[in-house]
């Protein structure tokens, strides 16, 4: 399943991925991921609400992490269960810091969901409006409010502020 760019490149993602968790774990932050699930992801379906689940992919939530090309891999225990979970990177939506939602949201490209998996026609990324085509695949965000699906136990902390996140897009 190697994630290619149209140029014949590899993606983007995965590298990105990867420098948004080191980068919030060097900050003491705790990364997040968003996920649209569908049924090549492996996650715990009782956690999945409105076909999403947000993951604590941080080092104390987790066990034999691997942040791959394609899969993000670990272990980890939902009510002291533990679970192997296995996410591919096209499924990923954002990656983002919980204390800050500092983080970046991809879009989904059609081509990654399978009509069967769309569990709705009314968004299909749920965070930002999809890229037109041609554009880069890829929406910065300030800050990110997950408002589906989270799995674990701990609270959300409060918004500095009280503002609502906003998106600003990259081309």
């Amino acid at each position: 399943m190697s994630t290619t760019s149209p140029g014949g490149t590899t993606s983007t993602r995965p590298y990105l991925i990867r420098a948004l968790y080191e980068w919030c774990t060097d900050n003491g932050l705790t990364p997040y991921v968003a996920v649209r699930v569908d049924d090549t992801v492996r996650v715990p379906r009782e956690y999945v609400k409105d076909g999403e689940i947000v993951l604590n992919i941080s080092m104390d939530a987790t066990s034999a992490l691997k942040l791959g090309n394609d899969y993000i891999e670990f272990k980890a225990r939902f009510a002291g269960v533990a679970r192997d979970i296995m996410v591919p990177l096209n499924r990923v939506m954002a990656i983002y810091a919980r204390e800050s939602g500092q983080g970046m949201a991809f879009a989904l490209d059609e081509a990654d969901l399978a009509p069967a998996s769309r569990p709705d026609e009314d968004g299909a990324v749920g965070l930002a409006e999809a890229p037109e085509a041609g554009t880069g695949p890829t929406v910065v965000l300030s800050s990110f409010e997950p408002a589906r699906g989270e799995a674990g136990d701990e609270p959300e902390p409060p918004r500095p502020g009280g503002a609502r996140p906003a998106l600003k897009r990259v081309k």
